[in-house]
């Protein structure tokens, strides 16, 4: 098989095929721990890899050199009506146990697949039926077509708006659910987000560069936009495959309205389903007589079992102890506390680290150990919660003692 070896084409073969390993890698890891999101960001850096493949085949010889040419030209490479809607279901399966792919979440990838009929069409058109290159008389590949190049970019572009949105509905619903929720709001999310916004500028950065530098429009310019788009694809896999968070609380969605969210059970079925308005419980100052009844006694259970000690405490477990819907429980917190159910938490245990701090216990303890005996379970989120709630460091609170 033909393969020019050659800087241009080296330092991209190393990329493409290190691209695919991280691939296969993430597929094995994914049948392993029957984690779906590692099957999507699988198929994305997959993508990612195929994407790099025709300037590195370019470099390589393929383009000047037959049959290699008519293979470039007739097998679609880069996908990039596929990217933008996997990067979606990886958030979403990321984020969300209960997330199934359905023939809803199938009508996405419907414009790549029709991408992919027109390349088809063009092969048998030109192949067994004029038996010349028609579509291809100018010798451009079309994956390099502007209307296509910028479709994709801006299906990327549209894609990415919905992950930010997703994440931001699940950030929201979290702080209403369980009382833990700075530890899995996922600073993965957010990396790899801003790393796919990185590929997505790359583009439109080499476009701005391209006036001041013609050159860098060049085919052999070019080179520069994929080695920096392998980086962004690296880092990607890398930090991607040692991610090993997962969510635990499923929920589903409206997407594109302002319906309230619904908070399945663990089994993923519709029993016990309760709906979280995030949109609609604000902290309302005023306060019916059943809002200040259920306070009453959302306070006193919590100060009677110490329910704050549990790390894991989620709405529900309140909810069931009090043998009431999570709903109930949801808006009482909101508008009687007139703050999140993760804040009222771990207001209490504050306080209960506080007590601990005026009897002196720092004095046999860790102040980390106090914290995790009543209930936090980081000292990022205790530090954070407890600046939040006094306006001093845990240090500057015990020397005002």
């Amino acid at each position: 098989m033909l393969y020019q070896f050659g800087f241009y084409s080296s330092v991209l073969l190393i990329s493409f095929t290190q691209g695919i390993i991280y691939s296969l890698l993430l597929l094995a890891k994914a049948v392993k721990t029957e984690n779906k999101s590692n099957y999507w960001l699988s198929f994305f850096i997959f993508l990612c890899s195929l994407y790099i493949a025709p300037w590195m085949l370019g470099f390589a010889g393929w383009y000047d050199n037959q049959p290699y040419r008519d293979i470039l030209f007739y097998t679609p490479f880069q996908h990039l009506l596929f990217i933008g809607p996997i990067i979606f279901f990886y958030t979403q399966s990321l984020l969300n146990p209960s997330f199934k792919f359905s023939k809803k979440e199938a009508l996405h990838l419907l414009p790549g697949f029709f991408y992919l009929i027109y390349i088809v069409a063009i092969w048998i058109y030109d192949k067994f039926i004029l038996g010349e290159n028609y579509f291809y008389e100018n010798g451009m590949d079309k994956d390099f077509d502007q209307w296509y190049q910028k479709l994709g970019l801006l299906s990327m572009i549209l894609y990415f708006i919905l992950s930010i949105r997703y994440y931001n509905v699940y950030k929201k619903l979290m702080f209403q659910v369980v009382s833990y929720a700075d530890s899995i709001l996922f600073k993965w999310i957010k990396t790899y987000l801003m790393a796919f916004l990185a590929m997505l500028l790359l583009p439109v950065f080499f476009d701005i560069l391209g006036f001041f530098y013609p050159e860098i429009k060049s085919y052999q310019g070019s080179w520069w936009f994929f080695l920096f788009f392998s980086i962004v694809m690296y880092y990607i896999a890398i930090t991607g495959y040692s991610n090993p968070i997962s969510t635990t609380i499923p929920f589903k969605m409206s997407f594109f309205d302002k319906n309230p969210i619904l908070l399945l059970n663990e089994n993923n079925t519709n029993e016990s389903e309760t709906i979280i308005d995030i949109q609609h419980e604000t902290f309302e100052e005023k306060k019916s007589p059943e809002i200040e009844l259920w306070k009453s006694k959302i306070t006193t259970l919590i100060q009677t079992e110490k329910l704050y000690k549990n790390p894991e405490l989620t709405l529900t477990d309140l909810a069931k102890k009090l043998e009431t819907n999570a709903s109930v429980i949801s808006k009482t917190i909101n508008q009687g506390f007139q703050m999140n159910f993760n804040d009222c938490i771990n207001n209490y245990r504050i306080e209960a680290v506080k007590n601990s701090f005026t009897n002196g216990e720092q004095k046999k303890s860790t102040l980390l150990g106090i914290a995790f005996d009543n209930g936090f379970n980081s000292k990022a989120t205790f530090n954070r919660s407890f600046k939040k709630n006094t306006g001093k460091t845990p240090k500057e609170f015990i020397e005002t003692l």
